[in-house]
């Protein structure tokens, strides 16, 4: 009779098990401030805690604490993020648009597109009561660089009151975003028949026509 052998299938990793896996290669920074991120988006910047962030990346309590001293240190670190990303989507939309007008529309319409596909970020980057820029100065560095953008394409052109129309830009584009995401656009689109994209679209447009 033949000895039996046995045999010993591999089984297939968990998705958590494969997130620790990863951290021992660098990632664990990283997928603390997406777990956050996912967090803000889904239940709000109120369920943030180092806790509830390690638990939502699948990692120890103790793990975020390697690093982010607390909880202001991990929004902080999502500030400079979501600002260096809107900075790059600010230049990426001036450098695709020619003539003062047509760059300062694409600015703003950057801006509002970037609050949108990237709530969560837009939520955080403009709370320093949460991530504490007097403690945690690159938040600020960062904020600077991006509001820089709009304020070097203004710049290059001769304009009698330079910062109050980067204000006033600033203020539209954020107003827009901020009524997007809290879904008053939507609202007054059923009311007049049409809908959100439509009304940033005109609200863009008059934009420019004053612009002219």
């Amino acid at each position: 009779m033949g000895v039996k052998k046995e045999f010993t299938y591999a089984r297939a990793m968990p998705e958590v098990e494969r997130r620790r896996s990863s951290y021992h290669h660098g990632a664990l920074r990283e997928e603390l401030l997406e777990a956050c991120v996912r967090l803000v988006e889904t239940e709000g910047v109120g369920a943030v805690s180092l806790r509830r962030v390690a638990r939502e990346a699948g990692v120890s309590p103790g793990a975020p604490y390697h690093h982010f001293p607390d909880r202001a240190a991990l929004l902080a670190a999502i500030s400079v993020r979501g600002f260096e990303r809107l900075a790059e989507q600010l230049r990426t939309a001036r450098a695709g648009a020619t003539g003062f007008r047509d760059v300062l529309v694409a600015l703003v319409v950057a801006y509002v597109d970037f609050a949108r596909r990237h709530p969560g970020y837009f939520q955080l980057i403009f709370r320093p009561e949460l991530s504490k820029p007097d403690k945690h100065p690159d938040a600020r560095v960062a904020a600077d660089a991006a509001y820089g953008v709009l304020t070097d394409a203004i710049a290059e052109c001769e304009v009698s009151d330079p910062d109050g129309l980067a204000v006033s830009l600033w203020a539209f584009g954020h107003g827009l975003a901020s009524l997007a995401l809290d879904g008053q656009l939507d609202h007054r689109g059923e009311e007049l028949d049409t809908s959100a994209d439509d009304l940033i679209e005109r609200s863009v447009r008059f934009l420019g026509a004053m612009l002219d």
